[in-house]
């Protein structure tokens, strides 16, 4: 006749059962930082457009940080300008990579740093898909000008902090789905 064992105590035999997420899974957040990030930066990219391209820089910080309108066929840095049709590509593949991670996101601060990352890849996304000389050759507005570093704009300040964040969580062993991996197996 079979032991009854105390309510909450599992078998020796029985294999471990993985924590389950707890709390309301985040996709909400996820997506209103990622339209906040997106409207931000899709209209500072208006603004300066209509306001200061073919106009003279404006000094925001002395000649430290001014702003200009300049137009990025390539990467960060505007390296890569003959390859605007990849970056299109890479910048689609990581908005459907945070979407199938966001179905089990559960998670605050890693919805805010997919929310950022998604953002800034949809701001820059729209540019190439929208802006001259064309579809999937646009090139991206930027307009934030740091004397001796580079020119970039919204869209990359939100991917560079959700990117930041992402490492930073990472490290701390935060989950996505809300739970923390352990740094090493237990009795190994």
């Amino acid at each position: 006749m079979p032991v009854a064992e105390p309510s909450g105590a599992a078998s020796v035999d029985e294999p471990a059962v993985a924590e389950k997420p707890r709390g309301p899974r985040r996709i909400g957040v996820l997506l209103v930082i990622a339209l906040l990030a997106f409207l931000i930066d899709l209209g500072s990219k208006l603004l300066v457009v209509a306001r200061l391209e073919n106009h003279a820089a404006i000094k925001v910080i002395g000649d430290v940080v001014t702003f200009q309108v300049i137009r990025n066929s390539g990467a960060a840095f505007g390296m890569g300008q003959a390859l605007t049709v990849v970056f299109t590509m890479i910048a689609s593949a990581v908005i459907v990579v945070i979407w199938r991670i966001a179905r089990r996101l559960y998670s605050l601060p890693w919805a805010i740093a997919l929310g950022l990352l998604l953002g800034g890849a949809l701001g820059n996304l729209t540019d190439r898909l929208f802006r001259a000389p064309g579809v999937f050759r646009g090139h991206v507005v930027d307009f934030i000008s740091v004397q001796h570093f580079a020119v970039f704009n919204l869209a990359d300040s939100a991917i560079v902090c959700g990117g930041i964040l992402v490492v930073l969580l990472s490290f701390r062993g935060s989950n996505p789905d809300g739970t923390v991996h352990q740094q090493g197996a237990k009795g190994e």
